[in-house]
């Protein structure tokens, strides 16, 4: 059985708990952490975007990622 960090963001601090709170209720993950909101720059439909986001770190099993 193989670990994972999945790394995924959220659009808000309090979507991210929810998120977290809920992987681990369901036993997909066994800890979440939540980082720190950071600005993000990326293009989308051909413009450059920025937005602010919350990071997720998602330790998670090679098992439990399909359902993740």
């Amino acid at each position: 059985m193989g670990t994972l960090i999945v790394i995924t963001t959220l659009p808000d601090p309090v979507l991210a708990e929810e998120i977290a709170r809920t992987l681990i209720d369901q036993r997909l993950s066994a800890c979440v952490s939540i980082l720190g909101p950071c600005q993000s720059v990326y293009r989308w439909q051909g413009l450059i975007q920025a937005s602010s986001e919350v990071p997720l770190l998602i330790k998670t099993t090679d098992e439990a990622y399909p359902a993740l």
